[in-house]
């Protein structure tokens, strides 16, 4: 099995990983993170969960201001992806990266709305936060990788301005960008052009509701979460990195997710099912599908630490006891190991769609909230990051399934440390007789 799997299963998928537009989705999107985690706490303080300190926010004019930091971090989320993407890309290519990223953020603003009437009757211009937001992420991916791909092609074939010798390299590299530029803003407003008159719509708002209304959809889903609850262990079983490689896929819908929902709350609208709120969102992920780590191995790290009769189950208990607090589960991955162990992959891959499921179930029945724009560190300690999401309920829930990981990770990690413990026991006879 493990033979099969090294030379057919692994090859393929990291072949897959390592393609530049994955490379450039993973490592790009990860420029708007610090953004919306900075921008969740702005909106964390503005509807914070004690009624009156928010009201009296609101009486002194404060949360008026804490929703201008919040729309001008949170709500750029896709305009950052955007440029992020397409930074990435030419840089891994092995050119400056920078030039394609600004490119990039002057096409995503070419494809976007640009006017609103006023109640004057005048024309004004402007920059919809809707459209820099969830409802843009598709759209951002998309051009950040085709302006990525269509500048290094540039580059590579050397259809750019050079510069003489001696010349400042910021005057240079602004002229090496001049022709690819030129050409990706050109080809960008004639295809604005043809959907504007023909479509009366916008390349942006036609990628949403062809595109990405769909695939939101499909993450949405109980389908997409047992989907996302079986991968991320998958890859992780090979050791490969599956909460971010499914993070990097996944993601920027997760993300879309959580800022439709905050859309829903700013629009003075109950989060609910009926008024389009989603399920399943970037929160969903990291504090039910992958808290405490891949797997949710907390219950597993408690066995190891207070129970396990082995020698080697408790010194990596004790070693990953504190890293779990902070969803790091590296430690145990690897030192069990779990990562190509057919016995405790049986629990690994399970406990993430359990966990998945129950808390589907949980919002879709009202025990639970829905979550809106609020996000936490993925460093954040369970609990307090449920509490921080979705208030004590989310909390409580968190703790009853970080409680239930134990009794299904216990039957299995119980022949491992069984057998430990007689390999164990042959060594000290073994060195014995020595």
């Amino acid at each position: 099995m493990k033979e099969f799997l090294n030379d057919k299963v692994v090859p393929k998928v990291m072949a897959f990983i390592n393609t530049k537009a994955m490379q450039a989705l993973k490592d790009g999107l990860l420029y708007s993170m610090p953004m919306m985690i900075i921008g969740s706490v702005f909106l964390l303080i503005a509807n914070f969960p004690y009624t009156p300190f928010a009201n009296w926010l609101a009486e002194v004019g404060v949360t008026p201001v804490l929703n201008q930091a919040y729309g001008s971090t949170f709500n750029m989320m896709a305009l950052i992806a955007s440029i992020g993407i397409a930074y990435t890309y030419v840089r891994n290519e092995g050119y400056q990266g920078m030039p394609a990223g600004v490119i990039s953020l002057c096409t995503y603003l070419i494809m976007q709305p640009s006017e609103v009437v006023a109640e004057s009757g005048d024309t004004v211009g402007v920059i919809f936060k809707d459209w820099t937001a969830g409802k843009g992420m598709i759209a951002a991916l998309l051009l950040g990788l085709i302006v990525g791909w269509i500048y290094s092609i540039f580059m590579k074939k050397n259809i750019v301005i050079r510069m003489p010798a001696g010349v400042p390299e910021g005057v240079s590299n602004a002229f090496v960008a001049l022709i690819p530029g030129a050409v990706i803003i050109i080809a960008a407003t004639i295809l604005y052009a043809v959907v504007n008159l023909v479509g009366d719509t916008t390349p942006i708002e036609l990628i949403y509701r062809v595109i990405q209304t769909p695939l939101q959809g499909m993450t949405d889903s109980l389908g997409g979460v047992v989907l996302m609850g079986l991968m991320v262990p998958f890859l992780w079983f090979f050791g490969i990195h599956g909460s971010s490689i499914v993070g990097g896929i996944m993601g920027s819908m997760l993300t879309a997710n959580s800022a439709a929902n905050q859309e829903i709350l700013d629009a003075g609208k109950e989060l609910t099912l009926a008024n389009g709120g989603h399920i399943v969102t970037q929160q969903f992920f990291d504090q039910f599908m992958t808290v405490t780590g891949a797997g949710i191995t907390i219950g597993l790290v408690f066995f190891l630490a207070f129970f396990a009769k082995s020698q080697q189950c408790k010194q990596i208990g004790k070693l990953g006891i504190a890293p779990a607090f902070f969803n790091i589960n590296e430690p145990v991955l690897f030192g069990i190991p779990v990562v190509l162990n057919p016995i405790m992959a049986v629990p690994f891959f399970l406990m993430p769609v359990i966990s998945g499921l129950i808390e589907y179930f949980a919002i879709y029945i009202g025990l639970c909230p829905m979550y809106g724009g609020v996000m936490v560190p993925w460093t954040c300690p369970p609990i307090i990051s449920g509490f921080l999401i979705g208030g004590w309920r989310t909390a409580l829930l968190q703790t009853a399934i970080l409680v239930l990981t134990f009794f299904v990770y216990l039957p299995f990690i119980r022949v491992i440390d069984k057998q430990y413990v007689k390999d164990e026991k042959a060594a000290a006879v073994a060195a014995e007789a020595k």
